[in-house]
């Protein structure tokens, strides 16, 4: 009996051992969303530099991530989740290391952008295979803290690096070559150890039962392979909602310090409290959606969580401009569309495999995530261009309104493939 309870006791501490270590992980490489703080240092040392070109390293690492996390899906079975996550956490620190040596665009689009892209694209996928293979009963909650715990990290780098309250920040201290330069030792040391932690169950492991809900997805019992996915109408409905979807979160992260700076200028060369909490209070935005309505997708239902945030969305994204004047409502606003940001990249991961079965769900999610990846590079273009033509955000707050409709509506299409489309491309 004694045995009995010291080896429940071991599995139980490997469990959250596993999840300890995707978070030390996704801490780092979740900081890249805390780009905007260095776009004003950059476009001061280099004014000819654009806010486009500048905001636009967001898109290559977003695209980067979206592309290659579909490459690790075919190498993590081979290598397994530890190499992988410690050739990515290479990857990233070396490319923010690399990159404090920039003195032309594409020095800094080959390094902050395709290097940190690379580690990026390599690194996001093991915190989470591991994580679903610990604790295949609760997928969305899995996710949720994974993706959560990424978002998280921006708004540790944001005030680190700019400044918060007291703290004049990182850049004004050393300049952003030396801010780079220590981001990139702490970058490296956050994944090296949480890539040790990244370890899969052992052969014998067993998870314990889900508890029964009525209103929890439904897991498909056919596993779809990527190649029958994608014959499915459905699912290319699905593919273009979430990059709509996503559209609002990824234009409003990449301009959002500017932004702030603009709507809440210093004063006698001391940057404005509320600028300055812009970053950490969409990271908290982000992170919370990813967690909680990861959790409340487990009960409430994948789809019914996206929809309630996308209506959120389409209200929030335009009266952040319009109420920019009041700290209390541009934090409120700037919350919400962060959340229904994070809410969709947590609960599309798990949607994967309710809709497509669980077997093939990482290598099925990763087509899925190629929709954030063009919503990646859609959102800070499109945030970058207003801005350099207009001199406001105006009209693209109003884009990223229109796309959470959009997506919005093709959600009402959205549904699991139905018995006879299986049997159409062999699958039944």
């Amino acid at each position: 009996m004694a045995h009995m309870a010291q080896e429940t006791e071991t599995t139980s501490f490997s469990r959250w051992h596993a999840l300890a270590g995707g978070c030390l992980f996704n801490i780092a490489l979740g900081s890249y969303y805390a780009w905007s703080v260095f776009v004003k240092p950059l476009q001061t040392e280099f004014p000819e530099w654009t806010r486009l070109q500048t905001t636009s390293i967001s898109s290559v690492n977003m695209v980067m991530l979206a592309v290659l996390y579909n490459v690790a899906g075919t190498l993590i079975g081979r290598f397994g989740a530890r190499k992988i996550a410690i050739f990515g956490g290479l990857c990233y620190s070396s490319g923010m290391l690399l990159a404090s040596f920039s003195h032309s665009l594409l020095t800094l689009y080959l390094t902050a952008g395709f290097l940190v892209g690379l580690g990026l694209g390599f690194g996001y996928l093991p915190p989470l295979y591991v994580g679903f293979k610990w604790y295949p009963e609760a997928r969305g909650l899995v996710s949720g803290l994974a993706v959560g715990i990424f978002a998280a990290g921006s708004g540790i780098v944001g005030p680190l690096a700019g400044g918060l309250l007291g703290w004049k920040g990182l850049i004004y201290l050393i300049g952003w070559r030396q801010t780079f330069q220590v981001l990139a030792v702490i970058y490296f040391v956050f994944t090296m150890l949480g890539a040790l932690w990244l370890n899969d169950p052992p052969s014998n492991f067993v998870a314990p039962k889900p508890k029964e809900s009525g209103a929890a997805p439904k897991v498909s019992a056919v596993n779809l392979t990527t190649s029958q996915m994608t014959k499915l109408p459905s699912f290319w409905i699905l593919w273009i909602a979430y990059m709509f979807g996503c559209f609002s979160g990824t234009m409003t992260v990449s301009q959002i310090k500017p932004f702030a700076d603009q709507s809440f200028p210093a004063v006698a060369g001391v940057a404005s409290v509320v600028a300055a909490l812009a970053i950490p209070m969409g990271s908290a935005g982000s992170a919370v959606g990813r967690f909680l309505s990861g959790w409340m997708s487990d009960h409430l239902g994948r789809l019914l969580t996206v929809r309630a945030v996308l209506i959120a969305a389409f209200f929030a994204a335009p009266l952040m401009f319009h109420l920019k004047a009041s700290a209390a409502m541009f934090f409120l606003m700037l919350f919400v569309v962060n959340y229904a940001y994070g809410t969709q990249l947590s609960v599309y991961t798990a949607l994967a495999g309710d809709f497509y079965g669980p077997k093939f769900s990482a290598a099925n999610y990763g087509i899925l995530l190629l929709a954030w990846g063009a919503a990646g590079i859609a959102g800070p273009l499109v945030g970058g261009w207003v801005f350099d033509t207009y001199k406001t955000y105006q009209y693209a707050f109003y884009a990223a309104a229109a796309a959470s409709a959009i997506s919005l509506a093709l959600l009402s299409m959205a549904k699991p493939p139905s018995a006879q489309q299986l049997r159409e491309i062999g699958a039944a």
